[in-house]
């Protein structure tokens, strides 16, 4: 659930990249380092594309499932 306010956070919205926002920078250093332009499927290309059009039902679940995971392994040790 925190997934989607993580990204709006940064600056991945439903209406675009915030400008002056982590996503905007990231956006940038992506478009100078491909050329101009930002690549398909690039780190910044998938989170604006989340950012969009939200999670599915199923993609919360997965994430959900793997951060409780990393969350109760890191809890061990400690």
């Amino acid at each position: 659930m925190a997934v989607p306010m993580v990204l709006s956070a940064m600056g991945f919205t439903a209406t675009g990249i915030t400008s002056s926002s982590i996503a905007a920078k990231m956006m940038s250093t992506a478009a100078i380092a491909n050329g101009g332009g930002v690549a398909p499927g690039s780190l910044v290309a998938t989170l604006q594309s989340l950012g969009a059009t939200g999670l599915s039902g199923l993609t919360k679940f997965i994430l959900g499932s793997t951060g409780s995971a990393i969350v109760a392994g890191i809890a061990r040790f400690y």
